[in-house]
């Protein structure tokens, strides 16, 4: 008789499948690492910022010892960005430790958590490594249904995820309507509003979430420095709310949650507009770059308000793991989506001109 670690909502939790890395796929297929594309990600295909490289290399001179764990720099560059105070600032390692925190910190097991169905996969997995039973709302055009996420809220309910744009089908919810939503939602609930990709709206779609934050003392914004900062290998987010939630987030954080350099190459990039400002603007033109080709294929795909598109490749159930497998045999790594219900669908990442081009040529041939 074999022994059972740990309860059962654990073990049924399937772990995160990440982007195919390109060492993998060269193994995997024989393949010349440098000759492999990867579109899989939402990565940005500048890769870091020049500032943020310079910044890490005087803080390795320190790397013998702990990072501050109470990342005043870091903080610094936020309250100064953002205009709020520092105790309203949790930082995490990676979007994603926030999104965790949030889970541990507001709900328990037995309790509800609330999710759109196509949003990021973190969220379910959040909610079931607690215990906690989801609330998953149906999808409106592959985006979120707010009237129907404010009609399912249950006595029980405790935490609200809310992406925007969202993962992984780009859609994004116009900021009268977003706050419309939050001013519905009790207000012993928590809602974590996912900016991960808020740097990509154009500017006549941009809005002032940290002001809500003002305002709705259970919003909790959530941010990135892994998609237009090109920070994502050195794992660095944070969480802007009130300090009634801040302060139960800091309490259940590990303590060195975000490293030395980590926390040095984010106050530069930060600070740095002219690379945020080329890293939207390449990622306009590839959209057109990808989109453009999609309509003249005419393939069904997502309007995207981050850096991907979601498009459908096929009819049949097979269609995303064929076309993703054929991709692969040509060195070009693009995300399925069957874990989310879109078995016909692929999420490209849009890349430098260049990666996009060869992207597009594989899939004409594929198509043809």
């Amino acid at each position: 008789m074999s022994i059972k670690f740990g309860p059962e909502y654990v073990r049924a939790i399937a772990p995160y499948q990440g982007g195919k890395p390109i060492a993998e796929v060269a193994r995997e297929f024989g393949l010349d690492e440098a000759k492999i594309i990867k579109l899989a990600s939402n990565e940005n295909p500048l890769g870091m910022p020049e500032s943020a490289k310079v910044a890490m290399q005087k803080a390795v001179a320190d790397i013998g010892r702990y990072p501050d764990a109470n990342g005043f720099d870091l903080k610094a560059a936020i309250t100064a960005k953002y205009d709020v105070p520092a105790e309203w600032i949790t930082l995490g390692n990676g979007s994603n430790d926030i999104l965790e925190l949030a889970t541990h910190a507001f709900v328990q097991a037995g309790q509800a958590a609330m999710y759109a169905e196509y949003s990021f996969v973190v969220y379910a997995l959040a909610t079931q490594a607690v215990g906690a039973r989801a609330i998953v709302v149906k999808a409106k055009d592959y985006g979120h249904d707010l009237d129907a996420m404010a009609a399912a809220i249950t006595d029980d309910t405790k935490l609200i995820f809310i992406a925007n744009p969202n993962n992984p089908t780009g859609s994004f919810i116009p900021a009268a309507e977003l706050e419309a939503f939050l001013a519905r939602v009790p207000p012993q609930i928590v809602v974590v509003l996912d900016e991960a990709y808020n740097e990509y709206l154009p500017p006549e779609l941009q809005y002032e979430s940290i002001s809500w934050v003002r305002k709705y003392p259970n919003l909790l914004v959530s941010r990135t420095m892994s998609k237009a900062y090109g920070l994502a290998g050195l794992r660095i987010g944070f969480g802007i709310a009130q300090p009634a939630i801040t302060d139960l987030l800091n309490r259940i954080r590990q303590p060195f949650n975000v490293n030395s350099l980590a926390q040095a190459a984010a106050v530069a990039a930060l600070n740095d507009t002219a690379f945020l400002q080329r890293s939207a603007q390449l990622n306009r033109d590839g959209y057109r770059q990808l989109t453009q080709t999609f309509d003249a294929l005419g393939l069904e795909y997502v309007p995207s308000f981050g850096n991907f598109v979601m498009v459908k490749v096929g009819e049949d159930e097979g269609a995303g793991a064929r076309v993703n497998l054929a991709l692969l045999k040509q060195g070009i790594i693009v995300r399925p989506v069957a874990n989310y219900g879109l078995p016909q669908w692929l999420r490209v990442t849009i890349g430098l001109p260049d990666e996009n081009a060869a992207f597009i040529d594989a899939l004409k041939k594929l198509l043809s």
